[in-house]
Protein backbone atom coordinates (compact mmCIF):
# COMPACT_ATOMS: atom_id res chain seq x y z
CA UNK A 1 0.00 0.00 0.00
CA UNK A 2 3.00 2.38 0.80
CA UNK A 3 4.62 1.47 -2.54
CA UNK A 4 1.05 2.55 -4.28
CA UNK A 5 0.88 5.94 -2.45
CA UNK A 6 3.75 7.05 -3.34
CA UNK A 7 3.61 5.85 -6.85
CA UNK A 8 0.78 8.01 -7.26
CA UNK A 9 2.19 10.89 -5.21
CA UNK A 10 5.36 10.95 -7.33
CA UNK A 11 2.65 10.87 -10.80
CA UNK A 12 0.92 13.55 -9.47
CA UNK A 13 4.29 15.48 -9.00
CA UNK A 14 5.65 14.16 -12.70
CA UNK A 15 2.12 15.78 -14.01
CA UNK A 16 1.78 18.56 -11.87
CA UNK A 17 5.37 19.88 -12.88
CA UNK A 18 4.44 20.48 -16.84
CA UNK A 19 1.89 22.84 -15.82
CA UNK A 20 3.08 24.46 -12.71
CA UNK A 21 6.70 25.49 -14.01
CA UNK A 22 6.93 28.70 -12.20
CA UNK A 23 7.38 32.25 -13.36
CA UNK A 24 9.96 33.09 -10.86
CA UNK A 25 11.80 29.31 -12.55
CA UNK A 26 11.93 30.88 -15.97
CA UNK A 27 12.64 34.59 -14.78
CA UNK A 28 15.97 33.22 -13.02
CA UNK A 29 17.36 32.23 -15.92
CA UNK A 30 17.49 35.92 -16.85
CA UNK A 31 20.76 37.32 -15.74
CA UNK A 32 20.35 40.59 -13.76
CA UNK A 33 23.34 41.79 -15.68
CA UNK A 34 21.39 41.63 -18.95
CA UNK A 35 18.65 43.79 -17.96
CA UNK A 36 21.09 46.87 -18.21
CA UNK A 37 20.59 46.44 -22.16
CA UNK A 38 17.28 47.68 -22.05
CA UNK A 39 15.71 50.00 -21.14
CA UNK A 40 12.64 50.49 -18.75
CA UNK A 41 9.86 52.15 -20.82
CA UNK A 42 6.18 51.29 -19.86
CA UNK A 43 2.94 51.42 -21.72
CA UNK A 44 1.11 54.49 -19.88
CA UNK A 45 -1.79 52.21 -19.27
CA UNK A 46 0.35 49.08 -17.76
CA UNK A 47 2.04 48.36 -14.75
CA UNK A 48 6.09 47.88 -14.70
CA UNK A 49 6.80 45.94 -11.32
CA UNK A 50 10.63 47.33 -10.73
CA UNK A 51 11.33 43.99 -9.00
CA UNK A 52 10.08 41.96 -11.92
CA UNK A 53 11.41 44.09 -15.03
CA UNK A 54 10.61 41.30 -17.40
CA UNK A 55 7.02 41.39 -16.44
CA UNK A 56 4.22 43.96 -18.08
CA UNK A 57 0.84 43.89 -16.03
CA UNK A 58 -1.90 45.46 -18.35
CA UNK A 59 -4.56 43.38 -16.94
CA UNK A 60 -8.29 45.37 -16.12
CA UNK A 61 -7.40 47.87 -17.77
CA UNK A 62 -10.74 48.37 -20.41
CA UNK A 63 -8.02 47.74 -23.21
CA UNK A 64 -9.25 47.64 -26.49
CA UNK A 65 -5.84 47.33 -28.08
CA UNK A 66 -2.49 45.68 -27.53
CA UNK A 67 0.20 48.85 -26.48
CA UNK A 68 3.66 48.23 -28.03
CA UNK A 69 5.60 45.68 -25.74
CA UNK A 70 9.35 46.45 -25.10
CA UNK A 71 12.16 44.30 -25.81
CA UNK A 72 12.35 43.50 -21.98
CA UNK A 73 9.00 41.49 -21.44
CA UNK A 74 8.89 37.81 -21.09
CA UNK A 75 5.60 37.72 -19.49
CA UNK A 76 2.69 39.87 -20.83
CA UNK A 77 -0.70 39.97 -18.54
CA UNK A 78 -3.69 41.28 -20.81
CA UNK A 79 -6.39 39.49 -19.34
CA UNK A 80 -10.09 40.89 -18.86
CA UNK A 81 -9.72 44.01 -20.99
CA UNK A 82 -11.89 44.43 -24.41
CA UNK A 83 -9.04 43.71 -27.16
CA UNK A 84 -10.59 42.50 -30.30
CA UNK A 85 -6.88 42.23 -32.47
CA UNK A 86 -3.93 40.49 -31.96
CA UNK A 87 -1.46 42.48 -34.80
CA UNK A 88 1.86 42.04 -35.39
CA UNK A 89 2.82 45.73 -34.39
CA UNK A 90 3.01 45.76 -30.96
CA UNK A 91 5.08 42.70 -30.77
CA UNK A 92 7.71 44.20 -33.24
CA UNK A 93 10.53 44.33 -30.47
CA UNK A 94 8.97 41.62 -28.54
CA UNK A 95 11.29 39.04 -29.21
CA UNK A 96 11.82 37.29 -25.64
CA UNK A 97 8.16 36.63 -25.20
CA UNK A 98 7.56 33.64 -23.11
CA UNK A 99 4.10 33.63 -21.61
CA UNK A 100 0.88 35.91 -22.80
CA UNK A 101 -2.36 35.60 -21.15
CA UNK A 102 -5.21 36.93 -22.88
CA UNK A 103 -7.88 35.63 -20.88
CA UNK A 104 -11.49 37.35 -21.00
CA UNK A 105 -10.75 39.18 -24.24
CA UNK A 106 -13.61 39.85 -27.28
CA UNK A 107 -10.99 38.20 -29.57
CA UNK A 108 -12.13 36.45 -32.78
CA UNK A 109 -10.42 34.19 -35.51
CA UNK A 110 -10.69 37.42 -38.24
CA UNK A 111 -9.23 39.66 -35.29
CA UNK A 112 -5.68 37.43 -35.05
CA UNK A 113 -3.17 38.50 -37.77
CA UNK A 114 -2.05 36.41 -40.13
CA UNK A 115 1.20 34.81 -38.65
CA UNK A 116 1.54 37.27 -35.90
CA UNK A 117 1.32 33.93 -33.37
CA UNK A 118 3.64 32.04 -34.78
CA UNK A 119 6.39 34.61 -34.87
CA UNK A 120 6.72 34.43 -31.64
CA UNK A 121 9.59 31.91 -31.61
CA UNK A 122 10.47 31.80 -27.42
CA UNK A 123 6.61 31.81 -26.85
CA UNK A 124 5.80 29.03 -24.55
CA UNK A 125 2.58 29.30 -22.61
CA UNK A 126 -0.40 31.16 -24.79
CA UNK A 127 -4.05 31.99 -22.74
CA UNK A 128 -6.76 32.51 -24.92
CA UNK A 129 -9.35 31.60 -22.74
CA UNK A 130 -12.65 33.19 -22.78
CA UNK A 131 -12.80 34.84 -25.89
CA UNK A 132 -15.21 34.37 -29.10
CA UNK A 133 -12.49 31.76 -31.31
CA UNK A 134 -14.40 29.53 -33.49
CA UNK A 135 -11.88 27.39 -34.42
CA UNK A 136 -7.97 26.93 -33.41
CA UNK A 137 -6.42 29.61 -34.37
CA UNK A 138 -3.05 28.89 -36.58
CA UNK A 139 -0.37 28.89 -37.43
CA UNK A 140 1.14 28.97 -33.70
CA UNK A 141 4.62 28.93 -32.44
CA UNK A 142 6.45 25.78 -32.24
CA UNK A 143 7.23 25.78 -28.76
CA UNK A 144 4.47 26.29 -26.93
CA UNK A 145 4.33 23.67 -24.24
CA UNK A 146 0.74 24.67 -23.29
CA UNK A 147 -2.00 26.00 -24.91
CA UNK A 148 -5.39 27.08 -23.05
CA UNK A 149 -8.43 27.92 -25.11
CA UNK A 150 -11.51 26.90 -22.89
CA UNK A 151 -14.49 28.62 -22.88
CA UNK A 152 -14.40 29.87 -26.84
CA UNK A 153 -16.48 28.96 -29.33
CA UNK A 154 -14.46 26.74 -31.09
CA UNK A 155 -16.10 24.03 -33.71
CA UNK A 156 -13.03 23.46 -35.78
CA UNK A 157 -10.04 22.28 -35.74
CA UNK A 158 -7.75 23.38 -38.77
CA UNK A 159 -5.94 20.25 -40.12
CA UNK A 160 -2.21 20.02 -39.29
CA UNK A 161 -2.33 23.02 -36.64
CA UNK A 162 -0.69 20.99 -34.06
CA UNK A 163 1.61 19.16 -36.52
CA UNK A 164 4.80 21.17 -35.55
CA UNK A 165 3.35 21.33 -31.87
CA UNK A 166 6.12 18.67 -30.32
CA UNK A 167 6.62 20.38 -27.39
CA UNK A 168 3.00 20.84 -25.85
CA UNK A 169 1.73 18.97 -22.56
CA UNK A 170 -1.25 20.56 -22.01
CA UNK A 171 -4.16 21.15 -24.46
CA UNK A 172 -7.04 22.91 -22.99
CA UNK A 173 -9.85 22.65 -25.23
CA UNK A 174 -12.92 22.22 -22.88
CA UNK A 175 -16.23 24.29 -23.00
CA UNK A 176 -16.67 24.86 -26.66
CA UNK A 177 -18.42 23.61 -29.74
CA UNK A 178 -16.45 20.50 -30.60
CA UNK A 179 -18.52 18.07 -32.45
CA UNK A 180 -17.27 14.39 -33.46
CA UNK A 181 -16.62 15.10 -36.76
CA UNK A 182 -14.43 18.06 -35.55
CA UNK A 183 -11.66 15.00 -34.37
CA UNK A 184 -10.13 12.74 -36.87
CA UNK A 185 -7.71 10.76 -37.22
CA UNK A 186 -4.92 12.76 -37.33
CA UNK A 187 -6.47 15.91 -35.49
CA UNK A 188 -3.64 15.39 -32.80
CA UNK A 189 -0.56 14.18 -34.94
CA UNK A 190 2.46 15.55 -34.07
CA UNK A 191 1.82 15.99 -30.62
CA UNK A 192 4.13 13.60 -29.06
CA UNK A 193 4.55 14.82 -25.80
CA UNK A 194 0.94 15.88 -24.94
CA UNK A 195 0.51 14.85 -21.30
CA UNK A 196 -3.21 16.79 -20.79
CA UNK A 197 -5.55 16.67 -22.91
CA UNK A 198 -8.69 18.33 -22.01
CA UNK A 199 -12.08 18.03 -23.69
CA UNK A 200 -14.64 18.30 -21.45
CA UNK A 201 -18.20 20.02 -22.03
CA UNK A 202 -18.05 20.32 -25.75
CA UNK A 203 -20.76 18.04 -27.60
CA UNK A 204 -18.92 14.33 -28.35
CA UNK A 205 -20.78 11.22 -28.81
CA UNK A 206 -18.23 8.88 -28.95
CA UNK A 207 -14.64 9.08 -27.26
CA UNK A 208 -12.50 10.94 -29.62
CA UNK A 209 -10.17 9.47 -32.20
CA UNK A 210 -5.83 8.68 -31.98
CA UNK A 211 -5.39 10.32 -28.50
CA UNK A 212 -1.33 11.18 -28.47
CA UNK A 213 0.10 7.77 -26.83
CA UNK A 214 1.76 9.80 -23.82
CA UNK A 215 -0.98 11.39 -22.69
CA UNK A 216 -1.46 10.93 -18.97
CA UNK A 217 -4.75 13.04 -18.14
CA UNK A 218 -7.86 12.88 -20.54
CA UNK A 219 -10.96 14.78 -19.55
CA UNK A 220 -14.17 13.98 -21.24
CA UNK A 221 -16.74 15.21 -18.72
CA UNK A 222 -20.22 16.17 -19.75
CA UNK A 223 -19.94 15.38 -23.36
CA UNK A 224 -22.82 12.93 -24.70
CA UNK A 225 -20.47 10.11 -24.95
CA UNK A 226 -22.41 6.13 -24.52
CA UNK A 227 -19.93 3.94 -25.54
CA UNK A 228 -15.79 2.87 -25.09
CA UNK A 229 -15.13 1.20 -28.11
CA UNK A 230 -13.19 -2.31 -27.49
CA UNK A 231 -9.47 -1.96 -26.62
CA UNK A 232 -9.41 2.02 -26.64
CA UNK A 233 -7.09 2.64 -23.68
CA UNK A 234 -4.45 0.32 -25.35
CA UNK A 235 -3.71 3.18 -27.71
CA UNK A 236 -2.90 5.59 -24.88
CA UNK A 237 -1.28 2.80 -22.66
CA UNK A 238 0.26 5.96 -20.08
CA UNK A 239 -3.49 7.39 -19.06
CA UNK A 240 -3.20 7.54 -15.60
CA UNK A 241 -6.58 10.06 -14.56
CA UNK A 242 -9.72 9.74 -16.62
CA UNK A 243 -12.42 11.51 -16.04
CA UNK A 244 -15.91 10.46 -18.22
CA UNK A 245 -18.75 12.16 -15.30
CA UNK A 246 -21.63 13.76 -17.08
CA UNK A 247 -21.86 11.06 -20.15
CA UNK A 248 -24.40 8.69 -21.41
CA UNK A 249 -22.54 5.56 -20.70
CA UNK A 250 -24.38 2.46 -19.67
CA UNK A 251 -23.56 -0.91 -18.79
CA UNK A 252 -23.77 -2.25 -22.82
CA UNK A 253 -21.45 0.75 -23.55
CA UNK A 254 -18.52 -0.65 -21.84
CA UNK A 255 -16.51 -3.75 -22.69
CA UNK A 256 -15.79 -6.35 -20.56
CA UNK A 257 -12.30 -5.22 -20.27
CA UNK A 258 -12.90 -1.86 -20.91
CA UNK A 259 -11.08 -0.60 -17.98
CA UNK A 260 -8.78 -3.29 -17.29
CA UNK A 261 -6.40 -0.81 -17.98
CA UNK A 262 -3.19 -1.36 -15.28
CA UNK A 263 -1.77 2.34 -15.65
CA UNK A 264 -5.49 4.18 -14.56
CA UNK A 265 -4.87 5.14 -11.30
CA UNK A 266 -8.09 7.51 -10.99
CA UNK A 267 -11.64 6.78 -13.03
CA UNK A 268 -14.37 9.06 -12.47
CA UNK A 269 -17.88 7.58 -14.27
CA UNK A 270 -20.26 10.17 -11.72
CA UNK A 271 -23.06 10.74 -13.51
CA UNK A 272 -24.20 8.66 -16.22
CA UNK A 273 -26.30 5.68 -16.84
CA UNK A 274 -25.04 2.38 -15.12
CA UNK A 275 -26.73 -0.05 -13.19
CA UNK A 276 -23.47 -2.31 -12.18
CA UNK A 277 -19.79 -1.65 -11.55
CA UNK A 278 -17.88 -1.96 -14.25
CA UNK A 279 -14.80 -4.44 -14.50
CA UNK A 280 -11.68 -2.59 -13.06
CA UNK A 281 -8.22 -3.20 -12.39
CA UNK A 282 -6.06 -4.36 -9.43
CA UNK A 283 -4.02 -1.10 -9.65
CA UNK A 284 -6.70 1.22 -9.71
CA UNK A 285 -6.72 3.64 -6.95
CA UNK A 286 -9.49 5.82 -6.88
CA UNK A 287 -13.54 4.74 -8.15
CA UNK A 288 -16.03 7.49 -8.64
CA UNK A 289 -19.27 6.10 -9.55
CA UNK A 290 -21.91 8.33 -7.71
CA UNK A 291 -25.36 9.44 -9.02
CA UNK A 292 -25.88 6.56 -11.57
CA UNK A 293 -28.77 3.68 -11.17
CA UNK A 294 -25.92 1.37 -9.25
CA UNK A 295 -27.74 -0.82 -7.00
CA UNK A 296 -26.15 -1.52 -3.36
CA UNK A 297 -25.57 -5.01 -3.59
CA UNK A 298 -23.86 -4.83 -6.65
CA UNK A 299 -20.71 -7.15 -6.21
CA UNK A 300 -16.68 -4.98 -7.58
CA UNK A 301 -14.80 -7.51 -10.30
CA UNK A 302 -11.20 -6.54 -10.07
CA UNK A 303 -8.92 -8.06 -12.44
CA UNK A 304 -5.69 -9.03 -11.01
CA UNK A 305 -2.97 -9.77 -13.39
CA UNK A 306 -1.35 -12.06 -10.14
CA UNK A 307 -4.44 -14.47 -10.84
CA UNK A 308 -4.29 -14.55 -14.65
Amino acid sequence: MTLKVYTSLLLLFLVNSVWTRTVRQVYDELDPEHWSHYTFECPRECFCPPSFPNALYCDNKGLKEIPAIPARIWYLYLQNNLIETVSEKPFVNATHLRWINLNKNKITNSGIESGVLSKLKRLLYLFLEDNELEEVPAPLPVGLEQLRLARNKISRIPDGVFSNLENLTMLDLHQNSLLDSALQSDTFQGLNNLMQLNIAKNSLKKMPLSIPANTLQLFLDNNSIEVIPENYFSAIPKVTFLRLNYNKLSDEGIPSNGFNVSSILDLQLSHNQLTKIPPINAHLEHLHLDHNRIKSKCVLSVWDPNNI
